[in-house]
């Protein structure tokens, strides 16, 4: 093989030898067919339907929130004063067959630290100022994870969890009032507005 020009260290790619005609497609087909295949039909996974959710309350939160949620991120929005809000999400049918409505329960446990931009930071507690909880309740044959109009969203500071690991729709529901899709900006903002701002502390 003639590796004159090759740089010390530089890992040669077959494929660069090869002489080929252009792909059919490039990265937006390739996106537009994964994203049929997680979301072209009602029912959504478990694993992506958070990141349907997010997205549909990025939607309404947006400019105000950004959306900073990722793989190991300590929150899923954030405000630029610096208030943090987690989102869970549940729906009672899911996308394989089942003949009742799924129990609604949440992950609300406490972290032993978080990651931020400088690195890990080892805090015990909840990361989030703000909680979001999101519930899909229709069960029968219209249910459709993607339409925003059909979730039930309950706002909740975290100083009023309890030090529990996880917590039943029954419970936040004793916490907070369901309110549409429509309503989630305003009731974000008010709740958001009986809490101290975290970096005036």
């Amino acid at each position: 093989m003639n590796v004159q020009g090759r740089r010390r260290g530089q890992i040669d790619n077959p494929a660069s030898h090869v002489a080929c005609a252009a792909l059919p497609f490039g990265p937006a087909e390739l996106v537009a067919k994964v994203a049929d295949a997680a979301f072209g039909r009602p029912l959504v996974t478990n694993v992506l339907r958070a990141q349907l959710v997010e997205a549909m309350i990025a939607l309404v939160l947006e400019p105000a929130w950004h959306w900073c949620g990722a793989d190991y991120a300590p929150c899923d929005f954030e405000r630029a004063d610096g208030l943090r809000l987690e989102v869970k999400q549940s729906a009672a049918r899911q996308s394989w067959s089942t003949d009742k409505p799924s129990k609604a329960i949440f992950d609300v446990a406490a972290r032993t630290g978080r990651n931020e931009a400088q690195g890990w930071v080892e805090e015990y507690g909840r990361a989030a100022h703000v909680y979001v909880f999101a519930h899909h309740p229709t069960f029968d044959d219209t249910a459709d994870h993607r339409d925003p109009a059909q979730w039930l969203f309950y706002v909740v500071p975290t100083t009023v969890l309890p030090e529990v690991k996880q917590i039943a729709l029954g419970t936040i529901k004793t916490m907070a009032e369901a309110v549409p899709i429509s309503m989630l900006a305003e009731t974000v903002a008010a709740v958001a507005s009986t809490i101290s701002n975290p970096r005036a502390a």
